[in-house]
């Protein structure tokens, strides 16, 4: 199943994609129906026959809008760890994100007043339907509601004001994320073997499989467990390949006019462009 979140006519509404339609569920939201156990793989199909509202007549919303926990994951791949002139760490490099940083497919990612170093990172997100402590990694899995694309964009300047990367990872309107949560029965298992791209103005930037993450996501859940109670709705964003803008010479940063996309085998592409902050 792929469930979308958005605006029509001013009301946010839950919803199916159905080619270039949109079939409106209800004003549930995905962080709601997880709280709540409802399983999402089955969902729609007790909802029955909603009105279906043209693609181009909506506005799309982050697909989990407010998330009990944004987890996102850093040097994950080992040619971004190279290109980054880091030594691979051998424990997970996590920081947050916050909800506020959020937005949603086809709306402007927001270049800040204070800085031009807007960067790119393409990733892949998991979204929980379950958490807890102590969660093996053969277990892991089962915690998985779906999963969705991500855009980590990075204010670079920022993000290396201090040895934490926190704020240059949190400018409001800077984490794109969407447009569809695909369920985990439509994705192949930990999500492996998928070809992750970013294109920046229709030009590829970044390229790599998922078979390339040093922290597989099964890896991820039981770590993040071992110290924090993970909850429904959670999110982990997996991390990016090499390929961002700050690391080429010259660099390739974002700038107002330009559109950024993000595609994964089988899902539907994110796709923004970039404005500047008013």
């Amino acid at each position: 199943m792929r469930y979308v979140r958005f605006l029509h006519d001013g009301t946010p509404y839950l919803g199916t994609r159905e080619g270039n339609k949109i079939r409106i569920l209800g004003e549930e939201s995905i962080e709601s129906l997880l709280a709540a156990g409802i399983d999402l793989e089955t969902y729609a199909g007790t909802r029955g026959g909603g009105k279906l509202v043209d693609e181009a007549d909506v506005a799309y919303l982050p697909v989990v809008e407010h998330p009990a926990k944004i987890f996102c994951i850093g040097l994950n791949y080992a040619d971004h760890t190279k290109e980054s002139k880091y030594e691979q760490p051998a424990y997970p490099t996590i920081f947050p994100r916050y909800d506020t940083s959020l937005v949603g497919h086809g709306q402007p990612i927001v270049r800040p007043r204070v800085s031009d170093s807007l960067d790119f990172e393409g990733e892949l997100a998991v979204v929980l339907k379950r958490g807890g402590r102590h969660i093996r990694k053969e277990d892991a899995l089962d915690c998985v509601a779906g999963y969705a694309l991500f855009n980590d964009g990075s204010v670079r300047e920022y993000q290396f004001l201090s040895p934490q990367w926190t704020v240059g990872k949190n400018f409001d309107a800077t984490g794109a994320f969407g447009p569809e949560l695909v369920t985990a029965s439509e994705v192949p298992p930990a999500a492996r073997g998928l070809r992750l791209e970013t294109r920046l103005n229709g030009e590829v930037v970044q390229s790599a499989s998922t078979d390339d993450m040093i922290f597989d996501i099964p890896t991820l859940i039981s770590v993040i467990s071992e110290a924090i109670t993970l909850e429904p709705s959670d999110v982990i964003v997996t991390g990016t390949p090499a390929g961002i803008g700050w690391a080429r010479t010259p660099k390739l940063l974002m700038r107002a006019g330009d559109v950024c996309e993000i595609s994964v085998t089988g899902f539907a592409t994110l796709r923004n462009p970039i404005a500047d902050e008013n």
